[in-house]
């Protein structure tokens, strides 16, 4: 029997078990049931990239066209997002999730089907789609089932789906292309889809307060925002070419980017004005009046760059600058992976418990200290350094997602819960794109200077490099190397190394860079409105 004080403590707060999608079962089954699609989604995302080149050569396509199989995907994914709330609550939540899982699920076998690259380009744009709305439904069915004292258990529960699972990718995606084929890649998903859809046919209630709003919604006769949603839709889909294909086409001297970028610019400037005008704006973008949950997307937006950006380009360190297998480069993932499972019930205890001011400002100063301790890497690390600096990572990792999760939605109004989480879901992708293409970018720039910079340095007037060639033409006709074939062997020795150390130092950049970053934003957590600890005390005792 619950005691007194909780669920007033929980109405002050703006909760409500009316909302409740558990009806009268236990609501931690809702988490168990949703997370199957999300580990399908969050998985989809990073297990692609890893069988691209299997698709290049099964398909007769180059490795530039295929990446459009990635690019493609990511561009339905951001235009769904922003308006997943509103179609949440137009077609009713429970009704929309299983349309976007059907269409998951449908379209990943077609993708597995497909005989050409222009299907699968389309199939996965379907794909998109559908794998578009189910974070946003997820986190507004959980903030909704959950009152606010026990949201941080709940997140950290669903928050070890959203982080372990593009750690996991490439690697369940290699072993996938080089045991099976790339079409299982996409074919895997299918029985888990079907499983998800049963669960949730099951499982999940659309609860009757819901229900009334829907219908109290379509009577009062909907008004479409057509227009809102061609300007996201334009904005986000020129955005995410501009930031995903900008390294490829070397940025602002390829004309294609420059009218994606001016494109979406325009779009993003017409969009904001729109939205604010309208009473029913497909994008409530007034939520960002409330602090706490601006502020809250900021740090969104910084765990996307950090969880996305590192997880792709740490492997391709350890692989293309230390030589290491694709297989070993994953365990290295995986081992961060690990400590984050064991770290996230540890979060969500202590959301709620504790300010998560506290929490978030100690997992930034972790984040930035193991973004230092990597910028302290060489190119003669073993595997269990590099194990461990992703392992420091990640323990932080639980502190960032559980309580700025947990802490956007103070002062909300329920009835704005599923804007709210699909802008939240907005800010991580987003993050992650914006991660992707800076880590990318500054590689690929860094590391030409700094070639540039040891060229410099190769030629005969230096002292050391001709006592450097010396020594090395020595000791390879010391095992029987003819003189001239000696040279050349030790000169091209040396580039390669120089090369190496180049890429090495190019990649402490991008460390060195990325802890600024952290370091620049820790002062935000000081902005955050502190959440009243009355209402989590009560429904903690009840």
């Amino acid at each position: 029997m619950p005691r007194s004080g909780g669920p007033a403590a929980a109405a002050a707060q703006g909760w409500t078990p009316a909302r409740s999608v558990a009806g009268g079962r236990n609501p931690w089954t809702i988490i168990a049931v949703i997370s199957i699609a999300t580990f399908m989604v969050v998985l989809d995302t990073s297990i692609a990239n890893v069988a691209l080149d299997h698709i290049a050569g099964s398909l007769s396509a180059s490795y530039d066209e295929a990446t459009w199989v990635i690019t493609s995907f990511l561009i339905s994914n951001a235009i769904v997002i922003p308006v997943s709330g509103w179609l949440a609550d137009v077609l009713g939540r429970k009704r929309y999730y299983m349309m976007s899982v059907a269409l998951f699920t449908a379209s990943s076998l077609l993708c597995g089907m497909a005989p050409n690259l222009a299907f699968l380009i389309v199939a996965r744009v379907l794909q998109g789609i559908g794998g578009g709305g189910l974070a946003p439904v997820e986190q507004s069915m959980m903030v909704d089932t959950f009152p606010p004292a026990k949201r941080g258990a709940a997140f950290a529960a669903y928050g070890v789906v959203v982080i372990v699972g593009p750690i996991l990718g490439p690697s369940v995606g290699g072993w996938i292309t080089d045991n099976l084929s790339w079409h299982w890649v996409f074919l895997i998903n299918v029985p888990i889809g079907l499983l998800s859809l049963f669960l949730v046919s099951l499982y999940v209630d659309e609860p009757d307060a819901m229900v009334r709003e829907r219908k109290k919604l379509l009577k009062r006769g909907l008004k479409i925002d057509v227009m809102g949603f061609a300007l996201v839709a334009l904005f986000l889909g020129c955005l995410e070419v501009t930031l995903d294909r900008g390294q490829r086409e070397d940025w602002f001297s390829s004309p294609m980017i420059v009218g994606f970028a001016i494109l979406g610019a325009a779009a993003f400037l017409a969009f904001i004005p729109w939205e604010l005008s309208r009473d029913e704006p497909i994008v409530r973008i007034r939520l960002y009046g409330n602090r706490n949950f601006l502020i809250a997307n900021i740090f969104m937006v910084m765990m996307g760059v950090i969880i996305f950006g590192t997880t792709q380009f740490i492997p391709q360190l350890l692989q293309q600058v230390l030589g290491y297998t694709a297989t070993n480069a994953g365990l290295a993932l995986t081992m961060g992976g690990l400590a984050t499972l064991f770290v996230m019930p540890v979060a969500g205890f202590l959301t709620g418990r504790v300010d998560p001011r506290w929490l978030i400002g100690m997992a930034l100063a972790i984040q930035g200290i193991a973004l230092w301790n990597m910028s302290t890497l060489n190119t003669q690390i073993s595997f269990e350094n590099a194990a461990l600096a992703r392992m420091v990572q990640s323990v932080g990792l639980p502190f960032l997602f559980v309580p700025i999760t947990n802490a956007a939605y103070v002062g909300l109004d329920p009835k704005q819960n599923n804007q709210a989480s699909a802008l939240m879901n907005v800010s991580r992708n987003l993050g992650g794109t914006f991660g992707i293409s800076l880590v990318q970018t500054m590689l690929a720039q860094r590391a030409q200077v700094h070639q540039a910079q040891y060229v410099e340095q190769l030629n005969p007037l230096n002292p050391n490099y001709v006592a450097a060639i010396g020594r090395a033409t020595h000791a390879l006709t010391a095992h029987g190397m003819a003189q001239a074939e000696a040279a050349r062997a030790a000169a091209a020795h040396l580039y390669r190394a120089l090369g190496q150390q180049a890429s090495m130092l190019a990649y402490i950049d991008v460390f060195h860079t990325l802890m600024i970053v952290v370091f620049c934003a820790l002062p935000l957590v000081l902005l955050m409105q502190k959440p009243k600890t009355g209402g989590a005390r009560g429904e903690a005792a009840a």
